[in-house]
């Protein structure tokens, strides 16, 4: 795997996105640490593989209904004081 510093992608992006075309992944790193990874997106095929292999180990439970007709333009709730943000911090904290 190809390692580039932040720095370099920014300046080579093209270079960079056509060998990730190519198949090939790219380790980004920040004063040489590993910060991300770009990879080519997987194909229809494999995500399909990867989800059976989800819902077999139990890690992925089929939907039990479809969602409702407009479920998605439903106005979201509020939550000025970001308490489920705090909330999902305190948690992701207790399980380390």
């Amino acid at each position: 795997m190809r390692r580039a510093s932040i720095s370099r992608l920014k300046a080579k992006l093209s270079q960079y996105l056509d060998a990730v075309r190519g198949g090939e992944e790219i380790l980004v790193t920040d004063r040489g640490r590993p910060v991300a990874r770009l990879a080519p997106v997987r194909g229809e095929e494999e995500e399909e593989r990867r989800r059976d292999w989800l819902l077999r180990t139990g890690r992925l439970r089929p939907p039990r209904a479809p969602l409702p007709q407009g479920f998605w333009d439903e106005p979201r709730p509020s939550d000025p004081e970001g308490r489920s943000l705090l909330a999902l911090l305190d948690e992701r904290e207790k399980d380390r």
